[in-house]
C-alpha cells in the first residue's frame, strides 16, 4: 500500500457549488470521480479518506487536484512547484 497522496492532476477543479451542500473531496488522488471522493482510498493508500466541505455561499470553487495545498482542499497554487 502506498502512503502518499497521488497528483490527479496538476492544476484545480473547477466546481460550481451550492449553498448548503456538503461535498467529499478526494485527498489521496485515486478518486475516479475527482476531485470528489469515490472510496478508492480503502484500497489504495492508508490513512487518507474524504474530506468534508459545506459551501457557505453559490459559487464557483476551485478544488486542489495535485493534493500538495496547503491551504487545505481549496487550490492555493502548489502544483506550480510540480
Amino acid at each position: 500500500m502506498n502512503n502518499k497522496p497521488i497528483i490527479a492532476k496538476k492544476g484545480p477543479y473547477k466546481v460550481t457549488v451550492e449553498k448548503g451542500k456538503m461535498y467529499a473531496w478526494c485527498s489521496c488522488g485515486y478518486s475516479t470521480k475527482q476531485p470528489f471522493c469515490d472510496g478508492k482510498h480503502r484500497d489504495n493508500i492508508e490513512g487518507y479518506r474524504s474530506v468534508k466541505y459545506c459551501a457557505s455561499d453559490n459559487g464557483e470553487v476551485y478544488f486542489c487536484g495535485c493534493k500538495q495545498s496547503k491551504n487545505g482542499i481549496l487550490c492555493d497554487g502548489s502544483h506550480n512547484a510540480l
